[in-house]
């Protein structure tokens, strides 16, 4: 059983420390294009805590929307709250995180990122397993938030065995 009517990923939503830093970076770096922005959102009743499950005086400052590709939708929010913690998560917390960016050649991407002073992890790391064909990275956003390029041009195993269906007797 599954959601009824669910198509697809619709957009990644998240919440950075300085948005023109992060505008910058997502058209600049990583080439996304920018779509609209709204804002500000804020009430004086439970509104935010209820909706959002935010503090009840949390603002959204502005919120703006960024395509990434042809297909990735990126909703970057500028909070204030009461209570705002200003340190990402780590993957290895609860609601630690990453968001993975597909491209065609792994090698050249990484160049890329690191010719314009980005930080690049330790790799890339070939995947063993039904993900074998995959090749990977991680690298980090100026305010710390990671983010991943992943590329496996001819398919990973898992897919390969799958297109071949059940073996027969």
């Amino acid at each position: 059983m599954a959601i009824p009517g669910l198509k697809r990923l619709d957009h990644i939503g998240f919440t950075v420390p300085d948005l023109e830093e992060a505008t910058r970076f997502l058209v600049d770096v990583l080439g996304c294009e920018f779509l609209y922005s709204l804002g500000p959102f804020r009430g004086d009743d439970d509104w935010m805590r209820d909706h959002l499950n935010v503090h009840p005086r949390a603002e959204v400052r502005e919120n703006r929307f960024f395509r990434c590709g042809d297909q990735a939708v990126f909703e970057v929010f500028d909070y204030a709250a009461p209570d705002r913690r200003d340190v990402p998560p780590k993957n290895s917390d609860v609601g630690g995180h990453h968001v993975a960016l597909y491209v065609d050649d792994l090698d050249e991407a990484v160049a890329y990122l690191r010719d314009r002073g980005v930080q690049v992890l330790a790799g890339p790391t070939s995947s063993r397993g039904p993900a074998e064909g995959n090749r990977w990275i991680y690298f980090l956003a100026p305010w710390g938030m990671q983010f991943e390029l992943v590329s496996y041009p001819h398919g990973k195993a898992f897919d390969r065995l799958r297109q071949q269906g059940p073996a027969t007797a």
